[in-house]
């Protein structure tokens, strides 16, 4: 049902254009999404020409469906294969009726998260709201005019609400399909199974496959340096808890967080949802309200944290990030230390496996000979055309066993760190094999199950859900039972 219905196929032209529309999809896909009490399936109305006097019928936008308290308008089946095709998705071939599938599924699902008692934390919505207003703003040069006219409403805060009331739904159906699948699992003996009935000629085809190790060399920072770090924090720590400044001010001008202005200079930490780094769970956690932690090291720099408000297992939190400065000489001195453990390797002294372990930065790879985990399938293995494209421009030329030049980047942090890399493994393009492939194997054995949990259960709640559906779409053949015939 999920996938019959929903078999849209999206195609990114880049990932500028992807984030950007993923969250233009998220805003605009309907507004239809509010919760109603009644509302007619079509009104006319009558306006005066301003020439000749005279009144003219007009029709207005109608209600092609209802499902339990969601109302589904006939202009929103327009207007979602308008946004689809504005990001790039290939439509050839999709009905209005397959839209109006998926549209059908969507209510369902955020229809029985209510009834359900399923919990979407306010806070958690308007920091996402926050974040696609920063989107939607640099797209249009930082100006909220154009982006209110270009969406036609008449103000940001009426704008952001219906942001809100948009998001929240889509995150309840999104945690009621959540809860359909979460418990299923699936045994070595379903993934035979499943393998055993594909026809010989028709089991899928898995592309060629590298593995990947690399060493890591990251500039040293001083100990000079990170004392100078540390006695700051411990100063804005003294200002605000003894001479009541201003906690939010410090942040403001000192912090080096980009994530925090987006989110309103406030975090909103649950206990039952890990969100940041250990570190900084455990020094929110530990604070009372009003109360600023001591300095803390995480893998983005020094923090001190600040806990302005707690209700129950949620913490609303802000914090002062400030990352060391790494002088010239240390990053100099990077390059060269992993210069020389290249010329190593490559002149037979040591292996790529035992350099890393004994010269590499990176714990997360250091005691695996430097092997890179694919976070996909968290095993050693990169399918080549879905490869990270950074990851891939980096080894796309390498022979096995080819040792890469020395490549300079940035981390998630920030910080400049240098790498070697060198592909260890390489599987060419093949036919699925039980044996080789059996993760993926079960992964689409899981899948396949889910859906069939996912199918099981909106057939039942079609029939227990009131739904009414208008006009020309009674004229649809669903995948579902959606016309209850």
């Amino acid at each position: 049902m999920l996938l019959k219905t929903n078999n849209l196929k999206f195609i990114n032209n880049s990932k500028s254009l992807r984030l950007l529309f993923l969250a233009l999809l998220t805003i605009n896909l309907i507004s239809a999404q509010e919760i109603i009490e009644e509302k007619k399936e079509e009104t006319p109305v009558k306006k005066k020409d301003t020439v000749t006097g005279a009144f003219k019928a007009l029709k207005v936008d109608g209600v092609a469906a209802v499902v339990g308290d969601y109302i589904i308008l006939e202009s929103d089946i327009p207007k979602e294969r308008e946004q689809i095709l504005a990001a790039g998705g290939n439509l050839d071939g999709v009905t209005n009726c397959q839209l109006m599938g998926s549209l059908l599924e969507n209510k369902l699902y955020a229809h029985h998260a209510i009834q359900d008692s399923i919990q979407v934390a306010d806070a958690e919505i308007r920091q996402q709201v926050d974040y696609q207003m920063q989107q939607f703003l640099q797209y249009f040069g930082g100006s909220m005019d154009k982006l209110l006219k270009y969406y036609k409403k008449d103000d940001e805060v009426s704008f952001r609400e219906e942001m809100f009331e948009i998001n929240k739904n889509n995150a309840l159906a999104s945690r009621m399909r959540s809860k359909i699948v979460e418990e299923i699992e699936i045994t070595p003996e379903e993934v035979r199974e499943y393998f055993d009935k594909i026809p010989v000629d028709k089991r899928p085809t898995f592309g060629t496959e590298l593995k990947v190790a690399q060493i890591v060399a990251e500039p040293k920072v001083s100990k000079e340096e990170e004392q100078r770090i540390i006695e700051r924090l411990k100063g804005f720590k003294e200002d605000v808890e003894v001479r009541g400044a201003s906690f939010r001010s410090k942040a403001v001008l000192y912090g080096e967080d980009p994530g925090l202005k987006q989110s309103g200079y406030i975090y909103a930490l649950d206990r039952k949802k890990p969100r940041m780094v250990k570190e900084f769970r455990q020094a929110a956690f530990a604070l009372q309200e009003g109360e600023v932690s001591e300095p803390f090291k995480t893998e983005f720099g020094y923090h001190i944290v600040y806990c302005q408000k707690i209700r129950g297992q949620q913490y609303d939190v802000s914090h002062v990030l400030m990352k060391p400065k790494v002088s010239d000489q240390a990053i100099e001195d990077a390059k060269e230390r992993l210069e020389k453990v290249r010329q190593r390797i490559s002149e037979g002294e040591i292996t790529f496996a035992d350099a890393a372990r004994e010269a590499s930065d990176e714990k997360e790879t250091k005691k695996d000979g430097g092997q890179l985990i694919n976070p996909s399938t968290q095993d050693y293995n990169f399918e080549l055309t879905r490869m990270d494209t950074e990851l891939y421009s980096q080894i796309q030329n390498l022979k096995d066993n080819e040792i890469s030049l020395v490549l300079k980047e940035q981390d998630r942090s920030g910080s400049t760190k240098f790498k070697i890399l060198t592909v260890t493994d390489r599987v060419d393009e093949h036919k699925a094999d039980y044996a080789r492939d059996f993760l993926k194997i079960k992964e689409l054995a899981l899948k396949e199950k889910q859906l069939k949990a996912v199918e099981k259960w909106t057939e039942e709640k079609i029939i227990d859900t009131y739904i009414k559906i208008s006009g020309e779409f009674r004229d649809c053949e669903f995948s579902g039972n959606w016309l209850k015939k």
